[in-house]
């Protein structure tokens, strides 16, 4: 359906990828993967139409329709939310607006009337008279409320404005999807209502998202940009992930009998085979499976930071204690009388539906504000470590990162410094590099790096996954589940909620919700209690 032909695409004296032959169908679902810079977004912009190649073409069906999320929030700010879904196919709302147009004219002539009479036909192939209903299901999935959708675009929150794009870029049964970073800002019911709604679709779909959960449950294909190449493979994330770490020993124990690895490989293979699942792109994904072959497995060249957590006192049995702390701000309560003990084995996804609460809370907790009542005690022997959502006031100096890095570590050798910052993926004059002119990614590793190298004992990380490619949030999933004491942490990777937290406390506009669970289970409750 859509075609990929020797495509490369060259920004000055360097290709970010060069000879792509692609073939992308009905029916599955590719997610694009490849780390900060790679060229995802790039590849959907070109796909798209938005940017031309350096060479190459991409080749869709006149006959088939394309729709694409779209990034610009502001653009559809003179509409009504209603009016910006059905914009999702174009030539069904110009249709609509025509005829409307004409019925409204004062002196409606003859040849007005062949014009509308063609138009109405047009505009019930397009499936018009059914526009509004099919949008309001879409908004009303994505849990945009009814009385909104006369609103406009201008008007409304920007986490709204997000859902109604997102909306638009899935109405009117497209042929082909384009989403980049679809699930950004979406609360969690939004993103399982996205997860069905793309598992039993059955057009073609193109994602670029750092959400292992998410590519794992919808996507048929991973498609993989490394080494300057494209390539597609069969299986979602994990497959695509496990499958390369096979290759990857494989290739470097050269010196081990090679059928004995074939043998490894084809049981891996065997056993994502055999997994489950109620999704029909499932059963398409497991019958694709069986008959790949280890040639068509993975061999990325991808790098992954370390990340390793370790305490330098080990913790008292009194961690935590939270007594009843309000906190009102500009008349808006963000937090009613929110009370907790944290005990030893205690790992805490924080959640909220209020981004505000939770980041306030977390300030309170570090001193950095003042509850209007209650208390915060720490145990005696407690060290926490904070990971703030806002660390921009870190990076404000003109200091390197050789000497950014020294302010937080007890070994000021430049050496010791440099051999950090290389396990970070700071190598070479990277080092030197100013950290005014870090990316947001890189900013969040030196402010993992400052928490490895101050030896907490009581992790705190307030959204800590922004930015980060998909090789360091596994990274960071990794670090935090190794960690042998208390963590308490917001972060929207499903994934890393999933297999570091014991307990979930979220904060409510009442108080708190508190269960000794997983994220999974938690949510599972919540549904039964709905």
């Amino acid at each position: 359906m859509l075609t990929v032909h020797d495509l490369s695409m060259q920004f000055g004296p360097s290709a970010l990828f060069s000879r792509v032959d692609l073939q992308f169908t009905a029916g599955n679902c590719y997610g694009i993967i490849g780390a900060n810079g790679a060229g995802k977004s790039t590849f959907i912009k070109i796909l798209s139409g938005e940017l031309e190649p350096t060479s190459g073409s991409v080749e869709l069906d006149p006959k088939r329709r394309m729709s694409v999320l779209k990034q610009n929030q502001s653009l559809y700010d003179s509409y009504s939310l209603l009016d910006t879904v059905i914009m999702g196919n174009q030539r069904l709302y110009d249709c609509g607006r025509e005829k409307d147009a004409i019925y409204e004219k004062p002196d409606f002539s003859d040849e007005d009337g062949l014009r509308a009479a063609e138009l109405e036909e047009e505009f019930a192939e397009l499936g018009g008279w059914e526009a509004e209903s099919d949008a309001g299901r879409l908004l009303q999935g994505l849990g945009v409320d009814a009385s909104l959708y006369g609103c406009l675009m201008a008007e409304i929150d920007p986490r709204l404005k997000v859902k109604v794009l997102l909306a638009q870029a899935l109405f009117g049964h497209p042929d082909v999807i384009l989403l980049d970073e679809p699930t950004n800002n979406l609360d969690l019911a939004s993103v399982v209502w996205l997860e069905d709604f793309l598992m039993d679709y059955e057009g073609t779909v193109l994602v670029v998202s750092h959400d292992r959960y998410f590519l794992n449950n919808v996507c048929t294909h991973i498609v993989d940009i490394d080494y300057g190449k494209i390539k597609m493979y069969v299986g979602n994330y994990d497959f695509w992930y496990e499958s390369s770490q096979l290759m990857q020993r494989l290739i470097r124990d050269q010196n081990k009998r090679a059928e004995q690895k074939i043998q490894e490989l084809q049981s891996f293979i065997a056993r994502f085979s055999a997994n489950k699942s109620k999704s029909r792109q499932a059963t398409s994904r497991r019958k694709l499976l069986d008959k790949i072959t280890v040639e068509e497995l993975p061999a990325s060249g991808r790098r992954y930071p370390w990340v390793g957590f370790k305490a330098e006192r080990e913790p008292g049995k009194d961690r935590l204690t939270v007594t009843e702390v309000s906190k009102t701000v500009d008349g808006v309560q963000l937090l009613n009388k929110v009370s907790f003990i944290v005990g030893r084995e205690d790992k805490i996804a924080l959640l909220g539906k209020n981004e505000l609460a939770v980041t306030m809370l977390y300030k309170i907790l570090m001193g950095e504000e003042e509850p209007d009542s209650g208390s915060v005690k720490w145990g005696a022997s407690i060290q926490p470590t904070y990971f703030p959502k806002d660390h921009n006031a870190f990076f404000e100096g003109d200091m390197d990162l050789i000497e950014w890095m020294r302010q937080f570590s007890a070994d000021k050798r430049e050496s010791y410094l440099r051999t950090f910052l290389g396990r970070m993926l700071f190598s070479g004059d990277d080092v030197y590099k100013s950290v005014r002119v870090l990316s947001g990614g890189e900013k969040v590793r030196c402010m993992l790096s400052r928490m490895m190298l101050l030896g907490g004992n009581f992790l705190l990380l307030d959204q800590p996954a922004y930015h980060l490619d998909l090789e360091s949030i596994a990274a960071l999933n990794n670090g935090l589940e190794a960690f042998k004491h208390n963590v308490l942490f917001t972060c929207h990777d499903h994934q890393l909620t999933q297999t570091v937290a014991n307990r979930i406390i979220e904060i409510t506009e009442d108080g708190i919700i508190d269960r000794r669970c997983t994220y999974d289970e938690y949510m599972h409750l919540l549904r039964e209690s709905v």
